[in-house]
């Protein structure tokens, strides 16, 4: 029988984080001790001085009406001051778009780039939505491998032999969700010349900008490359920086027709975000970035513990991330080995295999377009760590 849904919608797949994140709380919520390695948000709360706004804002009825549709005016203005204050780039308030959440925000930049038939470029591995919301917006997505021997950072070369006469955009992440990579300045401002030389969009994800360490640098494309601002998208939000996944407060920021064009899908999509919402990033953004520094001392410590734990187990090879909060190692030496009278073939199954018996959820590499890896993210407690890859040391030191 035909399936009654839509072929476009029958396409797109699940998000892989999220259904692990669901698994795992399913399972403690049923009394297991799971570990949960997969979902990618601070442990932190979000900071009391942004929570007491939205405790503010819910008393005032002028935000229990509706708002304009493409955001509060003093939060887009907010917006573009905090982006000139923390990568200097300058930009008009005109041209930011606040949107539900980071996700929201690359849909509607896909979607108003991308017509059928137009390829994006799309450096893998990648976030698992990355690839979907470019199909689901019409668009093909092209993909370029990295792995560990180049950091997981693309280079020039490779993005130009994926280069074809369709080439309508490049997805550029830095720092990355998966791998935590982060590209040099250098590296970005070469990337951003090629893409300006060829005339090719850059949909740049900057949710991570803050989250960076040791020697690695932040470094925005379009500050870097200003001759690319006429064809370029940042897209950011407060749910990293500021321990606020669950307000779901994202923007884009580009071109006035681009913005504009992704405010009239906004309006019929889902008109305005959260009043409360909004509030609560206006004050994260107006204030100071105390409560990432404080994350990030502990992101840090954490980084170099579960490099540590995983590099001591046989068959796993993982490289030290530079930014975000992942960790991204490779487990291909452990494919294919027995392990409790199972051979996983595949990081999906062996994710499947430390789960139900380690009681420890990770995500597969498939789900970031590169099989054979695992991500873990250390956004958890230093004894969760130690508790969980001790329990995926143990399960692995058996492979035979």
């Amino acid at each position: 029988m035909a399936s009654r849904v839509s072929r476009r919608l029958a396409a797109i797949t699940e998000s892989a984080t999220l259904a692990v994140d669901a698994r795992a709380k399913a399972l403690k919520a049923a009394g297991r001790p799971v570990v949960g390695f997969g979902a990618g948000e601070p442990d932190f709360p979000t900071p009391d001085y942004i929570v007491e706004a939205a405790v503010a804002a819910c008393r005032e009825q002028r935000w229990h009406r509706y708002t304009p549709a493409g955001g509060l005016p003093e939060l887009r203005e907010a917006v573009a001051a905090k982006t000139l204050r923390d990568s200097g780039y300058d930009v008009k308030a005109s041209q930011v778009l606040i949107t539900n959440g980071g996700k929201q925000a690359l849909y509607n930049t896909f979607a108003a780039l991308l017509d059928p038939g137009d390829e994006a470029i799309l450096p893998a591995p990648y976030w698992t939505t990355y690839p979907e919301a470019i199909k689901l917006a019409g668009g093909t997505p092209v993909i370029v491998d990295t792995d560990e021997s180049s950091g997981y950072r693309a280079t020039v070369e490779q993005l130009e032999a994926a280069r074809t006469p369709r080439t309508k955009l490049l997805v550029f992440v830095s720092p990355s969700n998966p791998t935590g990579a982060v590209y040099t300045p250098e590296q970005v401002a070469e990337i951003g010349r090629w893409a300006a030389e060829h005339g090719i969009w850059v949909v740049t994800d900057e949710i991570y900008e803050h989250l960076v360490y040791g020697d690695a640098q932040f470094a925005s494309m379009p500050m870097l490359v200003p001759e690319i601002a006429d064809t370029c998208v940042v897209v950011n939000g407060v749910a990293k920086t500021y321990a606020m996944t669950g307000w779901r407060v994202g923007w884009m920021i580009g071109p006035d027709d681009v913005v504009k064009a992704a405010g009239n899908l906004q309006s019929h999509a889902t008109s305005n975000v959260a009043n409360v919402s909004q509030v609560a990033a206006l004050a994260a953004v107006s204030g100071d970035l105390a409560a990432v520094e404080e994350m990030k001392v502990a992101f840090d410590r954490r980084r170099h513990l579960i490099v540590g734990l995983l590099s001591a187990i046989p068959g796993v090879e993982c490289p030290t991330p530079e930014g975000a909060f992942y960790v991204y190692p490779s487990v291909k030496g452990v494919l294919g080995k027995e392990i409790r009278g199972q051979r996983p073939a595949s990081s999906a199954d062996l994710a499947g295999l430390i789960l139900d018996e380690a009681e420890v959820a990770v995500v597969p590499g498939e789900a970031f377009g590169t099989p054979g890896y695992l991500r873990l993210s250390y956004a958890t407690s230093d004894a969760d760590i130690v508790e969980g890859v001790g329990r995926m040391a143990a399960l692995l030191g058996e492979a035979r």
